[in-house]
């Protein structure tokens, strides 16, 4: 309980004035396109040079939570998640705020976000020496096989296809393998100068998501529809805790989910959300709603994207192993005030360490408590008439993609994939797929290289990837999920049939 010693200091007047101004940029920033949590917390690590170590990190600590649950806003207002967490979000809030229900949408964010989060921290305090040892059981090949169970996600994500699902996410795969190996380094599929360094996850994810619905509203053109007001429905915060409280089933995998893939080095929290959702889809007797609007794919992705942020911290404190991209901005972060993360660090460093920890336990409640203060407002947004929607959303889509590297080769590639992503809807592809795609084929071609080199000099790369307690349970994982999509896909045919 020493935690419990170090609680007074979040309450000094700059430990908590840096907590309240890192909690409301981070929801800023977080619902601004483009401003990742990783982002965020990189351009405000400059501004703590001056200050105490344990402000500066509780200013960063504070940026990298609010963010996070930030992104939720404008994925379910624009349609444009605010950072690749909060793509899941997408598929039932942005249907919610088009009904109308933009407001209910938001408070439930919040509150799955509070309650994810407060468990991931708990998670964080209380079994950190035991998560840190078990993170480092994760090797190569497992966290190979952790990207492939996400990439079994595809089949069913936001398609009621299996087939087109999978199409999208082999070409979402194909774009990830464009620009130079990192491992290898060897040269693959740059078509133009613009395609050297890759393609950027965020841009990428702007305009898939954000372009199709700008080109799709300037061909509507103005209409009756388009000078009719949207009703926002008025929905009461005490609905909102009865609804989340009572969807436990999404609220435990989501939590679960994210406090998993959060504590693995490497995997990275994007695919949190895209994992928790399938999987509550999956197990819920309502399945059929998903995607139309339903409360529990918004519950269940965002307690995973908040239940992931402590456990990302746990190898990063104790074993100088970032669990997510952001986490390894933070470790830099840690190193310039001098703290040096490792086994001992609660040890020599408690006086920083536990008011950091703290303070972000603390955060989760500011951050559900201005989120939810802003949920009315910003619902308003589903108001605005569509030709200056679309105006606003290009100019979005267009800065956000810009300031990621400050070049326009990224808005470049940002305006061809949104066109191309636009022709697919229509004949029934999802960007969801492709995203998770994008995101998973690194992952999975960095882990496999590295363990077939570990491989070569072992007993070869078979028994490295099919043996062991952990690949074996996470084969059997992989292949369960396989039969039970398609399992689901057929039973929904034959129930098509016969209506």
């Amino acid at each position: 309980m020493e935690f419990l010693y170090y609680f007074d200091d979040v309450f000094t007047l700059w430990a908590f004035g840096m907590l309240l101004l890192g909690t409301v940029f981070g929801l800023i920033l977080g619902a601004t396109p483009g401003l990742s949590p990783t982002m965020a917390v990189a351009l405000a690590i400059p501004f703590t040079f001056k200050m105490e170590p344990a402000h500066g990190l509780i200013l960063l600590g504070a940026l990298y939570t609010s963010t996070v649950a930030g992104g939720a806003v404008s994925a379910i207002l624009l349609k444009i998640p605010g950072a690749p967490a909060n793509i899941a979000t997408t598929l039932d809030g942005h249907t919610m705020a088009r009904n109308g229900d933009g407001k209910r949408a938001l408070q439930l964010s919040f509150l799955a976000s509070l309650f994810g989060g407060v468990a991931g921290v708990l998670l964080l305090i209380f079994a950190t020496p035991v998560l840190a040892k078990w993170a480092l059981v994760f090797g190569p090949s497992e966290s190979f096989w952790i990207a492939i169970l996400g990439v079994t996600v595809i089949g069913t994500l936001g398609s009621n296809s299996v087939v087109k699902g999978l199409l999208a996410g082999c070409i979402g795969l194909w774009i990830s393998t464009i620009g130079f190996d990192d491992i290898l380094g060897t040269q693959r599929f740059i078509f133009h100068s613009s395609l050297a360094g890759g393609i950027n996850i965020i841009p990428a994810l702007i305009g898939l998501f954000a372009i199709p619905q700008v080109i799709s509203m300037f061909a509507k053109g103005r209409s009756r529809e388009d000078l009719e007001v949207l009703s926002i429905k008025p929905h009461p915060l005490r609905q909102a805790i009865t609804e989340v409280s009572r969807r436990t089933r999404a609220l435990g995998i989501g939590t679960t989910v994210g406090a998993i893939i959060g504590l693995i080095p490497g995997v990275g929290g994007q695919i949190a959300g895209l994992v928790a959702y399938d999987q509550t889809r999956n197990f819920s007797p309502e399945r059929a709603k998903f995607g139309t609007g339903h409360s529990e794919g918004i519950i269940a992705a965002e307690s995973a994207n908040n239940a992931m942020v402590g456990p990302s911290l746990v190898p990063l404190l104790t074993l100088s192993i970032p669990g997510s991209p952001t986490a390894a901005v933070l470790l830099g972060g840690l190193i310039i005030h001098g703290i040096f993360p490792g086994p001992n660090i609660f040890r020599d460093y408690p006086e920083v360490v536990w008011p950091f920890i703290n303070s972000m336990l603390i955060g989760q409640i500011l951050m559900c408590v201005f989120g939810l203060m802003i949920a009315g407002l910003a619902a308003n947004v589903a108001r605005v008439p569509r030709a200056v929607m679309a105006a606003v959303v290009l100019a979005l889509a267009v800065f956000g993609s810009y300031s990621v590297q400050l070049s326009m080769d990224d808005v470049f590639v940002m305006l061809v994939l949104g066109a191309g992503m636009y022709f697919l809807e229509r004949y029934g592809y999802s960007a969801a797929p492709l995203v998770l795609g994008l995101i998973l084929g690194p992952i999975a071609e960095g882990n496999f290289v590295e363990g077939a080199m570990i491989a070569a000099a072992q007993n070869g790369v078979l028994p490295y990837f099919f043996t062991g307690t952990l690949n074996m349970v996470l084969i059997a994982i992989v292949l369960g999920s396989i039969v039970y999509s398609v399992w689901l896909e057929l039973k929904n045919r034959r129930q098509g049939r016969a209506l």
